[in-house]
């Protein structure tokens, strides 16, 4: 897998599909040499559920509820319940994290191939919360948004569990 910000060329397509793959690559090379005992880690007394474990879990299940549930308008077949909304970040340390991430490229593959058969335009079949309709090229940066932002929770729990630091 490329880790690379700077696609190759400069149309939106290409730029929005870029930058989501770079954040995507980056949750791996966070995790890059991490023990499955330090993903696991919850070193945050107020924040019980913040593992790099159940945030990489968090992050594939974002992108099937994204993509799968609004975008396409499958039934949701995700681990959360109404009485354990944040399941999918409690069972995230049931697995192995190299296990996490094979899933999550496994399925992050699935969907290039989905938005690159799809115009950006395209509407998705579910509204969202607000009920509002939205655009692939929505999802797609709110993907962006909300990956890059669980980067900066996996640097810092990364940090903390092992003093490995880097981009």
């Amino acid at each position: 897998m490329t880790r690379t910000d700077m696609p190759s060329s400069f149309d939106e397509r290409t730029m929005l599909t870029t930058f989501l793959d770079y954040a995507r690559a980056t949750v791996h090379a966070k995790c890059e040499g991490l023990s499955d005992e330090d993903a696991r880690k919850a070193p945050l007394p107020g924040s019980p559920l913040m593992t790099i474990s159940g945030l990489v879990s968090h992050l594939r299940w974002v992108e099937y509820s994204w993509m799968q549930v609004v975008f396409l308008g499958e039934e949701d077949e995700g681990p959360w319940t109404d009485e354990d909304p944040d399941r999918e970040m409690r069972i995230g340390p049931d697995f192995p994290l190299a296990e996490l991430l094979a899933d999550y490229e496994a399925q992050s593959d699935r969907y290039r191939k989905l938005v690159a058969s799809h115009d950006l335009g395209t509407l998705a079949k579910r509204k969202i919360r607000s009920g509002k309709e939205v655009e692939l090229r929505w999802i797609i940066m709110h993907l962006i948004e909300e990956t890059a932002r669980h980067n900066g929770h996996i640097d810092i729990l990364r940090e903390m569990a092992d003093g490995v630091t880097g981009d």
